[in-house]
């Protein structure tokens, strides 16, 4: 119970791995909002249902959950999620953001409202609760209260390899991580910490380009739930991690280093095209290739 008399948002907590999560920091004791609008793959229609059942499994297993339709990409619904969170169980410690769409479609073929919607989803709607959680914490802290916050943002190997048809998906993906790195410089003051995690499993936007579950009933490694235990951790009031990039497949943590130089050149003075063209020439670094990407972290 390392998360009891803590409470957590988790978005998009309806249906795989947000559902994962709201179990996983449940059974460590947390009291969670379990927030999903229940739209289809691409953002669409509402249902409570999915929310609903996530919350029904908490009590059933004696823990405390209530279901959350709001918007999170929607600035003024983010606030009331807040809101309604500290409402319901006195105070908030845990946003986990991991709601999400897909409308994928090559660049040159994209709408424009493919594109807004998918950052939206995935942008605004990390940015917008995370705002107003910040708001909340800042103020708890002026009030003289101690905050040991966490928030917590879901990327994708998308952000770090590109992807074709995702240039939406992969842009807010990379966005997040930049997001993340200003949360934690900010929210430092406050008592607040911002880490991101990169997935790898088996869930609605994955599922097509993921293999099924092991017939045999071995261990699974695209499963959500290899996901959540690492969750679980950046959500303790004393994790250590704070500014952090983790991809997860199976057994696998990964800590990226996103700013990481790869080659350097200098001049003895300004530079030209010319001396450009001799010092970069054979240095640059080949595109990278999402399948490559991930089945290097298998090996």
């Amino acid at each position: 119970m390392r998360l009891r008399d803590r409470v957590a948002i988790v978005t998009g907590a309806g249906r795989g791995l947000g559902r994962a999560h709201a179990l996983a920091l449940a059974a460590q004791g947390a009291a969670v909002i379990v927030n999903d609008r229940g739209g289809a793959l691409d953002g669409s229609g509402n249902d409570a249902r999915p929310a609903d059942d996530v919350v029904a499994a908490i009590r059933a297993l004696g823990g405390q959950a209530v279901a959350s339709g709001h918007d999170v990409a929607d600035w003024d619904q983010a606030a009331a999620l807040v809101d309604f969170a500290v409402s319901s169980f006195g105070r908030l410690d845990i946003l986990v953001n991991n709601a999400g769409i897909l409308r994928d479609r090559t660049l040159a073929n994209m709408s424009e409202a493919e594109w807004d919607a998918v950052i939206r989803v995935h942008l605004k709607g990390h940015a917008a609760p995370a705002r107003h959680a910040l708001a909340y914490w800042r103020d708890q802290h002026k009030r003289g209260e101690a905050v040991s916050a966490s928030v917590v943002h879901t990327s994708s190997a998308s952000a770090f390899a590109g992807n074709v048809g995702q240039a939406n998906y992969a842009s807010a993906k990379l966005a997040v991580v930049a997001l993340s790195s200003t949360i934690a410089l900010e929210g430092a003051r406050y008592g607040v910490r911002s880490n991101v995690v990169s997935p790898s499993a088996r869930t609605r936007i994955s599922e097509a380009t993921i293999e099924d579950a092991p017939a045999d009933g071995g261990f699974d490694v695209m499963a959500p739930d290899n996901v959540s235990p690492l969750i679980a951790w950046l959500a303790e009031a004393a994790c250590p991690a704070n500014a952090q990039v983790f991809h997860l497949i199976g057994r696998e943590v990964l800590l990226m280093d996103i700013a990481a130089v790869a080659q350097r050149v200098r001049a003895p003075g300004r530079w030209s095209p010319e001396a450009l063209d001799i010092a970069l020439r054979g240095r640059m670094t080949p595109p990278h290739d999402i399948n490559i990407f991930l089945k290097e972290q298998l090996l």
